[in-house]
């Protein structure tokens, strides 16, 4: 960032894990049961991932985790006490502003903000009602206004707290927190200038909270929300600097600079040069870091492209001619050169593909019967009994998986050797269920990379980078893929070994397949047609692919789709019109097949209470999901709702690397018990299993099946 001229340097947007962990630290939200962890690293990483040490006796799960607002990050949601009491502990905070110096450059720190982490944070079970997180901010402030006194001992000239809440929906409570919050930071003696940053949307009817509280600066996404500038001109104060959001830090696209020195024109005209800040929309952290690191990318589409590094100096040319009425130079000459070459590229419309979506009808998007007649005859298929045990889908992406695939991919083994050596690892899989003692079995997913980048490598319309990897969890990165044309399945994806493993095992054997929202929300995708027709075009590949396996013998297919919630539109005005069009992309890839045939689908990390209607209407015959880290809590809502399909509340986190006693997991199975029948509820993990190792997988599996055992005995009146 220094290299390519800006002016202003985050410090403190580096985690170890993840910044909302970091400000709970900062803070001094640590729960009760971690307190005793003496080693604050080892302390820090229990909290994420849960630490189970027989050698002191020290065995804690994670925190919670969940969805950051509308993105793929996921972070660790602050566990507080009804009556917390807050300490500050600067040491991160300082030291990178230290380092930041030694390398010659003067950076801005920047915070979560006491809202936004109050908001998203919980409160420690056993807190009971009388208050919530919000409750807590005079507690917290204090230590907010002791951090920025420190920054302003340490002449630092800005800090950004970044107060992304800010874009939604917020009642009355929320508000008033804000002015009162806000205006207690501004009124702090001796500290440095404050950069407020909103992102992922508009102020809207939020604007007054913060144009009047006496703050230096304010960050708006220009990106997502454009049409929010002239307002936020209008309301902002006499003495605020603007900073506009105008390069997309989301997507990897080229920014057009045109458009975007047109809004940077709009403000400066408006406030004058020396008060508008140009600036990536929000945090780059959801782009890959480099362009220049592609070697094997087409280079048509190449330059269709911008990664972080690229974004920054768009940042740059921005800036640099935010004087001029008139945008020239070399940087804006070679984006209107490549716009218009994409523009008019035939390799992003397949006529076909369009004529297909076209022809999409009503009846395309039900089943054939009613889930009452449909789970009569998937039970009598498959004589199940009462909490029928599964896993969601993969299996430890071993070194050695991960190496055959590697030596696959540069030319080292042959196709044959490569489908030899996956063979060998599905039947040793399968074995492994046969002998824990599951009841309806998968593959393994030994051949996949990733749950998106798998399918997108077997689509048409989709492109993949070696090196374009962001941050989905802790060390945990994805490669999403790059989605510029029409979308197309030119042949079978997964049946070949859905047919092996099924042909390995007389138990039923369950196909795994990524959904089309989680497609499209998982990848980079093409901005230059609404996301609705997107989706539509992967639901009707994927619909190919559903009947293809129900046609090869296979009698469970599920559908993944973690990530509907995620796309959830952050205003409430605009979740319907998504859910809508999210529902009937799912339905459309699944209702093809038979009544016998069950459709199962798995969501995760993600609170739920505000889709559940959706959830109903996508009419899976199973819905697998993520309650272990938050002890049942989300599963709640399905008894509110008296939820009608069958459902399988995960009973250990597949996160942590600890392995769940079977009581542990009874418990779970107990309370969810007491919201939905036990004939309607299953047992399993609450994700994928691709990350962990095979010893505490066997381990935590044969504990899962015992925890089965012992719930038909207690709850179903079955003798173990």
């Amino acid at each position: 960032m220094k290299g390519a001229g800006l002016d202003h340097i985050p410090s403190g947007d580096f985690s170890l894990y993840d910044h909302m962990l970091d400000m709970a630290v900062a803070v001094g939200a640590i729960p009760e049961p971690y307190r005793a962890i003496g080693a604050p690293l080892t302390r820090y990483f229990a909290m994420a991932r849960g630490l189970q040490d027989p050698d002191s006796g020290v065995d804690v799960a994670a925190l919670e985790m969940t969805k950051w607002f509308d993105t793929n990050y996921h972070y660790i949601v602050p566990e507080l006490e009804a009556q917390q009491s807050f300490r500050l502990d600067a040491r991160k905070i300082l030291s990178e502003i230290d380092e930041a110096r030694a390398l010659g450059i003067e950076p801005r720190p920047v915070l979560p903000g006491p809202v936004t982490f109050l908001l998203l944070s919980k409160l420690a079970p056993g807190a009971g009602k009388a208050t919530t997180p919000l409750g807590l901010l005079d507690a917290l402030l204090p230590v907010y206004g002791e951090l920025l006194r420190l920054l302003g001992a340490k002449n630092v000239p800005w800090v950004q707290i970044d107060e992304p809440a800010l874009v939604l929906d917020l009642n009355e409570r929320s508000k008033q927190a804000y002015r009162h919050a806000l205006e207690r930071l501004a009124a702090g003696k001796s500290r440095p200038r404050i950069l407020l940053a909103t992102y992922f949307g508009a102020l809207g009817d939020n604007l007054p909270l913060v144009a009047g509280a006496g703050l230096d600066g304010l960050h708006v996404d220009l990106v997502r929300a454009p049409e929010q500038l002239e307002a936020v001109l209008v309301g902002l104060g006499p003495q605020m600097l603007l900073s506009v959001g105008v390069v997309d830090g989301r997507n990897v696209w080229r920014t057009d600079l045109d458009v975007a020195h047109g809004l940077v024109r709009r403000a400066v005209k408006a406030l004058g040069a020396d008060r508008v800040l140009v600036a990536p929309s929000c945090s780059l952290l959801h782009v890959p870091v480099d362009l220049a690191a592609e070697h094997k990318l087409d280079p048509d589409l190449k330059s269709w492209l911008a990664f972080a590094v690229q974004k920054i100096d768009e940042v740059r040319a921005l800036a640099d001619g935010a004087g001029r009425e008139a945008a020239r130079g070399p940087r804006f000459d070679e984006t209107r050169a490549s716009l218009a070459h994409r523009r008019s590229s035939p390799r992003t419309v397949n006529p076909q593909v369009r004529a297909r979506v076209a022809a999409v009808n009503e009846a395309m998007l039900h089943r054939s019967a009613p889930f009452d007649l449909r789970v009569r005859q998937q039970r009598a298929r498959f004589s199940l009994p009462v909490f029928p045990s599964t896993t969601i889908g993969s299996f430890p992406q071993t070194a050695e998986v991960r190496a055959a695939r590697a030596a696959w991919r540069a030319g080292r083994t042959t196709s044959d050797e490569y489908d030899l050596f996956l063979k060998t690892e599905i039947r040793r899989c399968i074995e492994k269920q046969e002998a824990l003692g599951l009841d309806v079995l998968v593959h393994g997913e030994f051949e996949r990379n990733d749950m998106v980048e798998y399918f997108g490598e077997q689509l048409d319309g989709f492109a993949f980078t070696e090196n374009g990897w962001v941050q989905s969890y802790g060390s945990r990165c994805v490669k999403p893929p790059v989605l510029f044309g029409d979308v197309f399945r030119p042949r079978a994806m997964t049946v070949e070994w859905s047919r092996y493993a099924q042909s390995q095992t007389r138990k039923p054997m369950k196909a795994m397949l990524t959904g089309p929202v989680t497609i499209l929300q998982w990848s980079f995708v093409r901005d230059d047609q609404p996301r609705r027709a997107t989706g539509t075009q992967i639901a009707l590949a994927l619909r190919d692919e559903v009947m293809d396996l129900e046609a090869a013998g296979i009698p469970i297919i599920q559908v993944d789709e973690p990530a509907i919630r995620e796309g959830l539109p952050l205003r409430t005005r605009d979740a319907p019109a998504y859910l809508r069009w999210a529902v009937e992309a799912f339905r459309l890839a699944t209702s093809g097949v038979r009544e016998d045939t069950q459709i199962h689908t798995h969501m995760c990390y993600s609170e739920f209470g505000d889709i559940l209607d959706a959830v109903v209407k996508m009419d899976a015959d199973v819905l697998s999901i993520e309650t272990s880290r938050s002890k049942m809590e989300l599963f709640l809502d399905f008894g509110r709702l008296q939820y009608p399909n069958e459902v399988g509340p995960g009973v250990y986190d597949i996160h942590s690397p600890r392995v769940p006693t079977s009581s542990e997991m009874l418990e779970l199975l107990v309370r969810a018990a007491e919201v939905l029948p036990p004939s309607r509820l299953w047992v399993n993990p609450d994700c994928g299993l691709k990350t962990r190792g095979w010893p505490e997988v066997e381990a935590a599996l044969a504990n899962m099946v015992e925890a089965a055992r012992q719930a038909r005995a207690q709850l179903a009146g079955e003798t173990p």
